[in-house]
């Protein structure tokens, strides 16, 4: 029951452990996937490459809908499970899986009428524009699996199951991989479908991981009851879940925004520049992955508490997630600073890419520190229902500092361009802190210690 769930009796350093490293391990794998994936195409030729990292937007922009849609019930629920408020509680679930099968059919109309238009305003080589429409057209058609698995793992979220999400997690990593080599080389007897087989293996994987989470859902999940039978859309709770969700996704998708604009930026110095910021993109996202796992944790966990009127365990929660995602960015940075080439190697990256993608990725790992902060912070903010200022501070990392300061740094060289990456951080690190102590003084002052 609520009043026994574990997010508001846990002693709070085990409960971050318990609660964080599930998803922590389950998103490092399926950061591995990605990267994976991009080996894999890496093999093919740099026109592959190059189209897998031109459609990856597409792929950032479904994601960060569907965090959207994912943060909101991740938050709602939590609430109202702290507020033992059973009845509600369910009806978020259910609507929460309505609204994402609305996303999922957007996105597959629009993925079916304009993929290869996208495609075409980056590159008129035609090979590239056929790979990358390929790659849009399955991974926004078949996105039911993107949509609907990230409501089914954060019904796990807000009731502290977060094991099972490591499984569904691990399920869909692990069989991608496999299906990676069969589809893209025609190996077992499959054709050999290039691009267009890398984004077959990815919704595919999406799909089983999806229909595994639900199914644990139904059976094991108690703290929530899913009534599919005479369910009729409540606007009001769809309201809401939009309502905190919509900054998270606006958030999520300035990555896609960011990615779109600095592609248009490095397309005029090369082919190869495009191609080595999408291999940086999963790399980062290896070392980011398992932060955002931790700030995936820490919403439903302040959200439960603040229901709960314990300003005691919020404090103490953030302190003790503050400093996890310190010790894993210090660790990043080391490597990332030490060993570029490696990285780099994993994809058959050139000479003429190692040569501008090592100092480039020395000169940004040296934001790796500040925007952890800043990404514990945000989410201490969505929890406590505040998605607003988590919006701001994000936009002041991903788009309103860091574009324009690419885009005259570009001017200097492609080298410097990339010092808009850490001067883009700091400016958002000190906007977090600043914004996390207003709310904390406007929501917590009046709760117990």
């Amino acid at each position: 029951m609520a009043g026994e769930n574990k997010m508001g009796t846990m002693p709070e350093g085990r409960l971050i452990v318990t609660m964080s490293f599930p998803i922590m391990l389950s998103m490092l794998v399926q950061a591995l996937y990605n990267i994976v994936d991009s080996a894999f195409v890496a093999r093919i030729s740099e026109d592959a490459l190059t189209a897998v990292s031109l459609a990856f937007p597409v792929q950032l922009l479904m994601i960060a809908v569907a965090t959207g849609a994912g943060v909101g019930v991740n938050a709602l629920l939590s609430r109202r499970l702290g507020q033992k408020k059973q009845a509600e509680a369910d009806a978020v679930a259910v609507n929460g899986i309505f609204l994402s099968i609305c996303f999922w059919l957007v996105f597959a109309v629009l993925g079916l009428l304009f993929g290869r238009d996208f495609i075409a305003l980056f590159t008129d080589v035609p090979a590239v524009v056929d790979m990358g429409a390929g790659y849009v057209t399955v991974v926004t058609t078949a996105s039911c699996g993107v949509f609907l698995l990230f409501v089914a793992e954060r019904l796990m979220q807000a009731t502290g199951n977060t094991v099972y999400h490591m499984v569904t997690q691990l399920i869909g990593a692990l069989l991608n991989c496999v299906l990676d080599p069969i589809l893209i080389f025609g190996l077992f007897g499959c054709p050999a479908l290039g691009t267009t087989g890398a984004a077959l293996a990815t919704v595919l994987s999406q799909i089983t991981a999806m229909s595994i989470g639900f199914f644990i859902n139904v059976r094991f999940n108690r703290d929530v009851r899913i009534h599919v039978r005479g369910f009729r859309p409540d606007v009001r709770i769809l309201a809401e879940i939009v309502r905190i969700g919509l900054p998270a996704a606006l958030q999520q998708s300035l990555l896609s925004v960011l990615t779109v604009g600095l592609n248009r930026i490095l397309m005029p110095f090369s082919q190869t520049a495009v191609g080595f910021y999408g291999v940086y993109y999963k790399l980062q996202n290896f070392l980011f992955m398992p932060v955002y796992g931790l700030n995936n944790a820490l919403i439903p966990m302040i959200g439960f508490n603040y229901g709960a009127k314990n300003r005691r365990r919020i404090e103490r929660i953030t302190r003790y997630a503050l400093l996890l995602a310190l010790g894993i960015m210090a660790a990043g940075t080391l490597l990332f600073e030490a060993l570029p080439v490696p990285l780099l190697r994993l994809f058959d990256a050139s000479d003429a890419m190692l040569a501008l993608g090592v100092p480039a990725i020395r000169i940004i790992s040296a934001s790796f520190c500040l925007a952890g902060v800043s990404v514990i912070l945000s989410g201490c903010m969505q929890g406590l229902g505040r998605g607003s200022e988590s919006l701001i501070v994000a936009l002041l990392r991903q788009l309103v500092l860091l574009l324009p300061a690419a885009v005259l740094l570009s001017h200097v060289s492609l080298s410097a361009l990339w010092l808009a990456f850490p001067l883009a951080e700091a400016c958002g690190l000190a906007a977090a802190v600043l914004l996390h102590r207003r709310v904390c003084r406007r929501l917590l002052s009046g709760l117990s210690e």
